[in-house]
């Protein structure tokens, strides 16, 4: 199925990686986020392991098979109670187009289906986000344009990116149907 990545907790050992990945214009600008110092990282890293301990959200480490930092990919919006959940990736620069969204994806999305439940998982997409929302539509698993199908993950992911987005998903099915179809 492509490249080999390992996810893993967020430990402050990766801070460094992190920090110089998300800061590169092509992540930072994209994701709107402030990254102006190792210790914006560092607290970060802080706030999510304790996010992760509350139960509210699942982040992940990408490595490569070289134990390099390759990006972040996370669950949000983890609802139990209706099976649902949201995705969110980032890779950094140096390593786009080489399959580290897709193999990433797979990996976490295991963790949704198979230990969290989940019937669906949205992935949404800035609509000016061209780059994004290729990368989404690349993927054999995904649904795209299924805004009209759930107006309120719509919602949730416009409210949060604060402009008008694309919303994608992965429903359990189609998930384990890609899966047993890549059996090697």
């Amino acid at each position: 199925m492509g490249v080999g990545v390992k996810l893993v907790k967020n430990d402050l050992k990766y801070a460094e990686q992190v920090f110089k990945l998300s800061s590169d214009p092509g992540v930072k600008d994209v994701l709107g986020i402030k990254v102006d110092r190792i210790e914006d990282t560092i607290g970060f890293i802080s706030y999510i392991v304790q996010q992760e301990l509350d139960g509210k959200v699942i982040n992940r480490i990408i490595l490569n098979e070289q134990d390099e930092v390759v990006g972040i990919t996370s669950l949000k919006h983890i609802d139990r109670g209706d099976g649902i959940c949201h995705i969110g990736t980032w890779i950094g620069v140096p390593f786009w187009g080489q399959g580290y969204n897709e193999a990433s994806k797979i990996e976490i999305l295991k963790i949704a289906f198979n230990e969290l439940k989940m019937d669906y998982v949205f992935a949404g997409a800035k609509a000016s986000n061209t780059r994004s929302r290729r990368a989404q539509e690349k993927l054999a698993f995904m649904t795209i344009g299924v805004e009209k199908e759930f107006p309120k993950e719509l919602a949730i992911i416009e409210k949060e990116a604060k402009t008008k987005c694309e919303l994608n998903v992965v429903k359990r099915e189609d998930f384990a149907n890609f899966l047993m179809s890549h059996i090697i």
